[in-house]
């Protein structure tokens, strides 16, 4: 969970929200066009996207990339355990009682507002509807990282 203190903030505010730095960006609402945008370079087989879906009345959904032990999100690479570990940690720290699911969602209702309205509780962006188009960005994220197979962290 990324907590955004910048004083007058606000997700409305398309310019705000554009000129946020990259890893404030793909962590505080366009972590869906992150994860469509490393399966797009890098999907295969076992790599899902998992949902961290908030119980109903609370905030925080996150999405991030999973092979199962392994994660990827605007963090780099960890390990999937360590990734749930810490978001339910910052989470109840900032949200007492805080808690929630996790679902699978295929890959399309990423960047399709109309298909993530079909899941309880998400409603996402599409990546045209940020100020610019948001996945060459996410892209350019995408750079920063080594590709899964030379990811030395990786055990899979």
């Amino acid at each position: 969970m990324y907590v955004i203190r910048t004083p007058g903030y606000s997700k409305r505010d398309p310019e705000k929200r554009w000129a946020l730095s990259d890893r404030v960006f793909f962590a505080a609402g366009a972590c869906h066009i992150l994860a469509y945008a490393f399966l797009e370079r890098y999907g295969s087989a076992g790599r899902t996207v998992e949902w961290i879906k908030p119980a109903q009345g609370q905030t925080g959904n996150h999405h991030f990339v999973s092979s199962g032990t392994f994660a990827f999100d605007y963090h780099g690479y960890s390990s999937r355990d360590q990734l749930l570990a810490h978001y339910w940690r910052q989470a109840r720290r900032h949200h007492p009682g805080w808690d929630a699911t996790l679902e699978v969602l295929p890959p399309d209702v990423l960047i399709s507002e109309a298909k993530s309205k079909t899941y309880d509780g998400l409603w996402l962006r599409e990546p045209k509807q940020f100020l610019q188009d948001a996945l060459p960005r996410a892209h350019a994220f995408l750079d920063r990282f080594p590709s899964p197979s030379n990811c030395r962290k990786r055990k899979d």
